[in-house]
Parts: structure tokens; sequence; C-alpha cells
């Protein structure tokens, strides 16, 4: 176990501690010959597992440095992992893939100078309450709801002190349905995201206890099998391998299936929603660990 703290020091973590905290010795990754050493003890190791959110995690940015290494490593590559990351890219290449996605608008730290005109063209365009996001962030940090120009105001602001790309997102009245998608493609059955807050902001994923995760999701067969279908065609579309979740916005009397975002590595405990998709698939956790695995060394 590697543990990365914030200000980026890799250390050796302790397994039996939950959560891990890197508090052990530091550990070096070297380039480019890609060796692995905690104070100057060599780690053997075969594959990298990278079980990491966010920048540097899921971005391309440390896959970049596998790749330089020649380290095995599982999940999606350089390309994919830095196109799913940034919410705008990903979403113009679903629309011009033909992948339905929210309408949304972009904002930028410099074009933000004059919020006035800037927040009144995206109220023209999106109405009321909209959702703000950093462009290039998880977890649901730094985003907020708006129901007021006011409030997108504040909210821009506020997703800009963690990007300096915001996207802002028309509100939608929906289920929130993901898939799992392991490398082929091949997709898991469809979980369904069952909430009691408003929206399923970072307490309502990491400390409210009343959010429920279900799989497979209550679908028709239909159903099931074009969302199936819709996460293995943005899988390929965004060059995915190993991994990745697809998540979607479900309409039920309206437009149907709308892709949100396709997460390449998804979050990964026993109770996480990816692995307890396969499982409802039919595919134990300690399976779905193995198979990843023999993908990256498959590389």
């Amino acid at each position: 176990m590697v543990g990365i703290s914030r200000d980026g020091s890799w250390s050796l973590a302790d397994p039996t501690r939950r959560p891990l905290q890197a508090s052990g010795r530091a550990v070096v990754l070297r380039l480019p010959e890609g060796t692995l050493s905690a104070s100057g003890d060599v780690i053997a190791f075969d594959v990298a597992f990278p079980v990491l959110h966010g920048p540097f995690g899921e971005d391309g940015t440390i896959q970049g440095a596998f790749e330089m290494a020649g380290t095995p490593y599982v999940g999606c590559g350089v390309e994919a992992s830095a196109i799913a990351m940034d919410k705008d890219v990903a979403k113009r290449l679903m629309v011009q893939h033909g992948i339905p996605t929210s309408r949304w608008q972009v904002v930028r730290a410099e074009d933000f100078e004059a919020p006035g005109p800037a927040v009144a063209g995206i109220v023209s365009e999106l109405g009321l309450p909209v959702f703000v996001k950093p462009a290039r962030l998880g977890s649901s940090v730094g985003i907020s709801r708006a129901a007021t120009d006011v409030e997108l105001k504040d909210g821009i602001r506020r997703a800009l002190a963690f990007d300096r790309k915001v996207i802002v997102e028309e509100a939608i009245r929906g289920r929130e349905i993901e898939v799992a998608v392991l490398e082929g493609p091949r997709a898991s059955v469809p979980g369904e995201v069952v909430i009691q807050t408003e929206w399923y902001d970072y307490e309502s994923k990491y400390h409210d206890e009343s959010s429920r995760f279900v799989a497979p999701a209550p679908l028709t067969g239909p159903e099931q099998d074009l969302v199936r279908r819709m996460a293995c065609d943005a899988f390929t579309m965004l060059e995915c391998s190993g991994l990745a979740r697809v998540d979607f916005f479900f309409e039920e009397r309206g437009r149907g299936f709308l892709l949100n975002e396709v997460n390449t590595m998804p979050g990964f405990t026993p109770i996480s929603g990816f692995p307890a998709m396969w499982q409802a698939s039919g595919m134990s956790y300690g399976e779905l660990c193995n198979e990843l695995v023999t993908l990256a060394l498959a590389e």
C-alpha cells in the first residue's frame, strides 16, 4: 500500500488502518527505470492499481508517469483519463457522437470579470435552477445548486476557486442510473443511486446514511439493454480501457437516458457502486480485482 498525501509526497501506508494514512517510510518511483523504493529498499511489484480520485490520480497524470516507467497499471490510459476528467470536452465529444447529454454552458475565469452578462446568458439558455461544477474535479467537490442569479454568481466564484474552467448544467428531474463497464466493452447490470436529499452532493455521497445504491436498478428489460449499450458506446468513444463507471440521468417521461459523466476510476471499496454492479452481474469482488489486474498485465 502506497499513500499519497495532500502535498504530493508518497509514503508506505499501513494496510490495517482505515482510512489509509500516508504516514510510513517515504516512497520514490524512479523514472525511467520504474523502480519503487522506500528508504533505499527496493519494493518488488507486478502492477500498479491507482485507486485515486481527482487531479493527479485519474486525470492522466499518474498514468503518464506509469507509462514513462514502463509499469503495468489498472485502468484507462492517459488520453481517456484526461478527456473524461474534463466534463466540458467529454460532453462535446458525446454530442458529436450522438450520445444525449444534459445542456450546459462553460464559464472561464477570464470571462467572469463581468459576471452580470455571463450570468444573464446562462439563465437565458438554461433557465433556473442550474448546477455549477468545476470542469475538472470529482467527488462533487466545489459543486453547488443555484436557483437565483445571486446563487449562480456565488456558485461560479466558488467553483473557480478549484478550476479556471467551470460548467453550468441544466437541472434535471430524473433518476440517477449507473453502469459499470469492463474492457471489451462489457457492461454490468445497471445500478441506481437512491437519495433522500435534493441532490447527490459530497455530504450525500460520503456521510448521509440514508443514501442507498440499488443493483440491479428497477428498469424494464429494454431500458436495461439501452443504457448498457449507451455505456459501452461512451466507453469506446472516449478510448477507455480497463474499467469505467458511466453515469446517467433518466427522464422517464422526457428525453430518456442522458449521459452525465464517465468516471475512469470509480470508488472501489467492497460496498462501492462499481463492484456492487458486477456482483449483481455474477462476478465477485475478488474475481473483479483479478480481472482488472489480468487486463493491466496484458496491455
